[in-house]
């Protein structure tokens, strides 16, 4: 019966997303479609911290990285479109591998700071190597022909993000995944079954990486612009609060976090809360706090719990009607 429901409420949501462009206005479909992007980005982390148990800070430059290499590759080098994206997340991959090797021989929250610095590091590169990001004058990024409007741009991320959560599935749900899952319960129980826990972990971020290089490359798509701020830290942090809030560890989570937190903000701008552009740290902060302190398995966690509690709370009745 649940899966009936399940598949009913799958269908009724794919069917809401497809008739998006066309009950909505322009100006709401950009928004959805950068918010997508950043859901891809939110779905990488979750790999390597919601199911391997690894908190990375430096998704926000690696995202930067792919859209950057992908503007690069699109517009400097000239390359067709359909090479240009992969290779842009073939080489924010390579790049996680180069991080990964020596980060993650490192225990405890060792991994978080390393990768944070390189976070740093890469903002400045960009922002002062103008050869390469070309400064604040910033970097084109072209937009293929069958993707110059709006529309074609919002069904191709949507397509990105449903291709990028059948991988997601099919990898957490194979053995593969059951390892990742096993370091993150407990690392040296994993390594005295014969797991390789350093080579999971990197399997697992270089995988992420390739994703968040994905999520670069849709936002370059659908800006046509690039500057330094794209690699900031506080997009690290950015993609970190959507997953915390969605919740880590489910597939649902990083998704229902990054577009609502995403379109939420951005309503609260548009109906004229002047000032929420400064202090959104601020508020993303306090939504943080009150789902830590009530929900600490994320928003699809604490929905999950209610469900259960209320099956438990049904099935207690009707035992006691039956006894009675």
């Amino acid at each position: 019966m649940a899966k009936y429901v399940k598949a009913i409420a799958l269908f009724i949501l794919l069917g809401l997303a497809a008739a998006i462009p066309w009950i909505t206005s322009k100006y709401n479909v950009r928004i959805l479609t950068l918010a997508m992007a950043w859901a891809i980005a939110t779905l990488s982390l979750n790999l390597i911290l919601g199911y391997t148990g690894q908190a990375s800070l430096a998704h926000g430059a690696l995202m930067g990285i792919g859209a950057y290499a992908f503007g690069i590759l699109a517009q400097r080098v000239g390359l067709n479109f359909w090479l240009a994206l992969p290779l842009a997340c073939l080489i924010t991959a390579f790049i996680g591998l180069l991080i990964g090797l020596p980060s993650l021989r490192t225990k405890g929250p060792y991994f978080a700071i390393v990768t944070l610095c390189f976070n740093v590091i890469v903002y400045k590169v960009f922002d002062n190597w103008k050869w390469l990001s070309g400064g604040i004058q910033g970097q084109v990024v072209p937009q293929p022909v069958f993707l110059q409007q709006r529309w074609a741009r919002y069904y191709f991320v949507l397509g990105c993000l449903i291709l990028t959560l059948i991988i997601m599935r099919f990898i957490v749900k194979s053995l593969l995944g059951v390892t990742f899952m096993s370091i993150r319960s407990n690392e040296n129980l994993a390594e005295a079954t014969g797991i390789n826990s350093f080579r999971t972990k990197l399997l697992s971020f270089v995988v992420s990486c390739f994703f968040v290089g994905l999520a670069g490359s849709m936002l370059a798509l659908e800006n046509g612009q690039l500057d330094p701020t794209i690699t900031m830290h506080l997009n690290s942090f950015y993609i970190l609060i959507f997953l915390l809030i969605g919740g880590a560890a489910t597939l649902s989570g990083p998704v229902i976090g990054a577009v609502g937190l995403y379109w939420l903000l951005d309503y609260m701008k548009k109906i004229g809360i002047k000032g929420i552009e400064e202090f959104r740290y601020l508020f993303f902060g306090l939504i943080l706090i009150v789902v830590i302190i009530y929900m600490p398995r994320g928003l699809v966690g604490g929905a999950r719990q209610f469900w259960d509690w209320a099956k438990s709370k049904y099935k207690g009745r009707k035992t006691q009607e039956v006894l009675e």
